[in-house]
């Protein structure tokens, strides 16, 4: 079971008090977009075993969505964070290459 902490009321509960919303950071298309970047954004998903970055909502809390970064192989939670932060705060990345110190934010390749 993962123990979460929501980033904007502070608390920390398991994880059946949140409800996941799929990846992080995905960047919209907008009615312009071409049909196969509108397809790509509906259904073009990361799976990756590792380090992910995910949305997540405090569904019996506050109401509010934020981002996560977590292992999907090992469950660690390497922390929350906003849902406007466009990237991964410094303290989230700082904690995810002491364990994964390779990884690198693929916006940031």
């Amino acid at each position: 079971m993962l123990i979460l902490t929501c980033p904007c009321c502070h608390v920390t509960a398991e994880e059946t008090e949140f409800h996941g919303g799929g990846e992080a950071h995905l960047k919209r298309v907008g009615p312009d977009g071409a049909e196969g970047e509108f397809e790509s954004y509906l259904f073009m998903r990361q799976n990756p075993k590792g380090v992910h970055l995910e949305r997540w909502r405090h569904v019996y809390g506050c109401g509010k969505w934020f981002h996560m970064a977590r292992d999907t192989a090992t469950l660690e939670v390497f922390g929350s964070y906003a849902a406007q932060t466009l990237a991964p705060p410094d303290h989230i990345v700082d904690a995810i290459r002491k364990r994964h110190p390779d990884w690198q934010w693929p916006a940031a390749s």
